[in-house]
């Protein structure tokens, strides 16, 4: 099992890593199958179903199908062009694809949200179809978005691919268990065996810019939150916090004010202000998802800024740390909040910084699992119901919890040696089963819940 630091972290943008990247991603590779395919098209067509028909306009999915169609790709996504396209689109009814003719789709037509029939895959799929000039359906595909921006073909997702594509690597742990065995035999931490994975895959020198990218695109996002005012889009009316919180902190400084549970609230305005940033459709990295993207950089950010001793050089091994964990957690579990809950994106999020901190702190890869075992086991069961669709409405202030959740967890382990009574491979897979049982009005349909609970205007 294989899943590298950048499938686990991905620069894109918001809000969800599944509801807005993983449809553009579907829709660019669609594009490439149609110029690899020897058919002339004349228009597109595409349908949502399950929990993207559901909470896809409240999560960009609409916006996002349209622009990957369009040809926008998440890791370059331009806000100021992108709404150029959107109205050029919507007047013209066409979209014109670098490599393709000029083709028809009106989204007001061509785009379906079908809220009667689940796609059989992952409650989160799609159809992508081209047509010829009689409006025939000439080539068509479904796509699964199957949490943190990944993207399976339904034929993919039967085979099992995606998690050990490419040559062999010295460290292929596929549960904690083996993990810690490989830990022990080789005497490397978790850190030292992600990263001789990573550098099996490919270049050591691409794979450190590569991660020096992640946090300066991790932490400018924390910075542009802590720093705008406003109301958040999408018709909640939901006030951007963040910065007002920021400030009152700064203002604190130095006026013997802080009560210890201060640090709380840095570690939460951190997160808060990632996804803050989400919610607006800023640039963010998923972290293993979007609508979980602040509980990581946040409990980073705390370890430089108030952590005596902290270092920049640890934060590649931070990262590395995490993305073992993550990877774990994906391989055999989820990390879809569609498929499994909250537990699975918030959750997942605050094992892995956990297991980040933990390990730069100098916990031993035993602490580490232990860390990662508190922070998932404390977030079990938790379900997905977004206000009104939007990554709003619980999950801007649950980065924040994540969090605290996750420096907790790290210190618990930190204060023992590494032994404890429940593994993490049993709290992953108690996460399945309870994601397996959770009644699908809990799982990002905004069907339950808060969604119901709450008014929306």
């Amino acid at each position: 099992m294989f899943l590298s630091v950048f499938d686990m972290f991905k620069v894109g943008v918001g809000p969800s890593s599944s509801h807005t990247m993983g449809p553009m991603v579907a829709a660019a590779r669609f594009l490439d199958l149609m110029r690899a395919s020897p058919f002339e098209f004349a228009g597109l067509r595409a349908s949502l179903h399950g929990s993207l028909a559901f909470t896809g306009v409240g999560h960009a999915t609409d916006r996002a199908t349209i622009l990957g169609l369009a040809g926008f790709v998440p890791d370059s996504y331009d806000h100021d062009r992108a709404e150029a396209a959107l109205a050029a689109i919507a007047e013209t009814g066409t979209v014109t694809p670098e490599g393709l003719p000029t083709l028809q789709f009106d989204p007001k037509a061509d785009l379906i949200f079908d809220y009667d029939n689940t796609l059989p895959g992952h409650a989160n799929g799609m159809i992508l179809m081209a047509t010829d000039a009689q409006g025939d359906v000439i080539l068509r595909q479904v796509y699964y978005s199957v949490g943190g921006g990944f993207v399976l073909t339904e034929e993919e997702l039967a085979e099992g691919k995606g998690t050990n594509d490419g040559p062999p690597v010295p460290f292929p742990f596929k549960t904690a268990a083996e993990m810690l065995e490989m830990a022990r035999s080789s005497g490397k931490t978790v850190a030292e065996m992600k990263r001789a994975n990573e550098i099996a895959r490919g270049c050591a020198d691409s794979f450190a810019k590569g991660t020096a990218r992640l946090w300066e695109v991790m932490n400018a996002c924390i910075e542009r939150g802590l720093s705008t005012e406003g109301i958040l889009p999408g018709g909640l009316k939901v006030r951007r916090r963040a910065k007002a919180i920021h400030d009152a902190l700064m203002a604190e400084r130095g006026m013997n004010l802080n009560a210890p549970h201060t640090i709380n609230d840095w570690m939460s305005v951190y997160a808060m202000a990632v996804n803050e940033e989400n919610a607006a459709g800023g640039q963010v990295v998923t972290a293993p998802t979007n609508g979980a993207a602040g509980v990581l950089p946040a409990v980073l950010r705390y370890y430089l800024d108030h952590v005596p001793g902290a270092s920049e050089s640890h934060i590649e091994d931070f990262l590395l740390t995490a993305a073992a964990i993550g990877g774990l957690v994906k391989y055999n579990a989820s990390i879809s909040g569609a498929e499994a809950g909250c537990q699975a994106e918030v959750g997942s999020a605050a094992a892995m910084a956990a297991a980040g901190l933990c390990a730069v702190m100098g916990g031993t890869p035993e602490q580490v699992e232990n860390a990662a075992e508190i922070a998932l086991e404390h977030h079990l069961g938790m379900t997905c119901d977004p206000v009104a669709g939007l990554v709003q409405v619980p999950c801007i202030e649950r980065n924040g919890l994540g969090a605290i959740k996750a420096v907790s967890a790290a210190s618990l382990a930190l204060r023992g040696d590494g032994q404890h009574f429940v593994p993490l491979d049993a709290v992953i897979e108690t996460m399945r089963q309870t994601g397996h049982d959770m009644h699908e009005k809990y799982k990002e349909t905004s069907l339950g819940g808060l969604a119901v609970n709450v008014p929306n205007c």
